[in-house]
């Protein structure tokens, strides 16, 4: 995390993001305390909006284009078999990916999808209506006690009840790919999209070390902030229990030759058109209402702790769900500026509290602890307790 000793959080002149916004690093090495790289800022604006204008000013997009459909002739199979793996949710985005490459580029896409904690309604039936529009689907669901130790873990000792699932998501489509005799993969888009490294938005190709790394006979690989050797000695779990997060090996992936593509990089990224494309192609349906902590009612529908990851990146951050949607709304000239600022103190501090039942009994939390885990990762930098002992943010984007 940025040094902010300080005491001054700069914001992105063009967006509503900090420069506290963590970018991706190996979560198997994920631990408390530790010191994650953050967004690089230059001359005040950050890495994702100097990318929005780089794709409108510099990138051939019809040259991508032509990249795309001469790697999906290298893999295209005319016997039947299926010749892409598509991780998909039923979520707008995967719709797209999943729609596009079988009907625009002529694939037979298999769609996987690791079982997200808590279905939310609109989830399952997204997940139906991915089928619904006209694909095969393996539904990865794995032993729930397990899941859920793991969940618990990841909540009290990094604040990241979402990280089992992502050991899961990220290496399931690989997995499945080894399994089919497939060795393309799509994913939706590259996080650099959204603050990582900039440059690499100009790599095709998801580095293989972000879904081989869940190594689960390396006794220092972390799973919930504890190392895999503990969990088997303090935690009463097997290494049968941890087979389904175990992720295909660098050795694996190279004999078979896989790739695994980001669909960001052919086509021009934009999560709002995307949804139009999932509305006018395939029998997607965004929730009724907006999702709390945020004004979106198409974006993370399938999860209820998705709700809960976005409220931990507030408390961790000070950076929610609506931060995440106005930025990038905001880079694609959906919105403006003043417009997401407003939205960012009207939404991003809300708490899912429709979901308090679900998170209580699925981690087997009393609602006292479950709230102290949560104030046990503010920073002093970012909160302080008010005259009236509430929580305040100290540092909040403004126009």
């Amino acid at each position: 995390m940025k040094d902010t000793s300080s005491n001054q959080v700069k914001f992105c002149t063009k967006c509503v993001i900090s420069e506290l916004r963590p970018t991706s690093t190996i979560e198997a090495e994920h631990t408390r305390g530790e010191k994650k790289p953050t967004t690089a800022f230059k001359d005040g604006v950050c890495d994702a909006c100097r990318w929005a204008i780089l794709k409108e000013t510099e990138i051939d997009w019809d040259k991508r284009e032509q990249e795309l459909i001469d790697l999906c002739s290298k893999h295209r199979k005319d016997n039947g078999e299926y010749d892409v793996i598509v991780p998909a949710s039923g979520g707008k985005d995967s719709m797209y990916v999943s729609h596009i490459l079988k009907h625009k580029y002529k694939m037979n896409p298999l769609t996987v999808t690791w079982a997200p904690n808590i279905w939310t309604e609109a989830g399952q039936k997204n997940h139906l209506n991915l089928i619904k529009s006209g694909f095969n689907n393996v539904l990865i669901s794995v032993n729930g006690k397990v899941h859920r130790k793991l969940t618990r873990l990841a909540f009290e000792n990094i604040g990241h009840p979402f990280q089992p699932f992502i050991f899961g998501q990220r290496s399931v489509g690989p997995k499945l790919a080894l399994q089919h005799n497939i060795s393309l993969i799509f994913y939706g888009e590259n996080v650099a999209e959204y603050g990582n490294n900039i440059m690499d938005n100009y790599d095709p190709i998801m580095k293989p070390e972000l879904y081989t790394c869940y190594d689960i006979d390396n006794p220092e690989t972390v799973l919930g902030g504890v190392p895999i050797k503990d969990l088997y000695e303090s935690h009463n779990l097997t290494r049968a229990d941890l087979i389904p997060y175990r992720s295909p090996s660098m050795e694996d992936v190279t004999s078979k030759n896989l790739e695994v593509h980001y669909m960001s990089y052919y086509r021009k990224w934009v999560p709002q058109e995307n949804y139009y494309y999932a509305m006018k192609n395939t029998h997607f349906e965004p929730s009724e209402t907006r999702t709390t902590g945020s004004y979106s009612k198409y974006s993370g529908l399938d999860d209820k702790l998705e709700w809960l990851h976005y409220y931990m990146m507030f408390i961790k951050y000070g950076m929610g769900r609506a931060t995440a949607d106005a930025s990038q709304e905001v880079r694609t000239d959906k919105i403006t500026r003043d417009e997401a600022v407003k939205l960012v103190q009207l939404y991003d501090s809300e708490f899912p509290v429709q979901h308090l039942p679900d998170y209580l009994d699925y981690m087997d939390l009393d609602e006292k602890t479950f709230f102290e885990i949560i104030d046990s990762f503010r920073s002093e930098v970012l909160w302080q307790k008010d005259d009236n002992g509430e929580w305040r943010l100290m540092h909040q984007v403004d126009f």
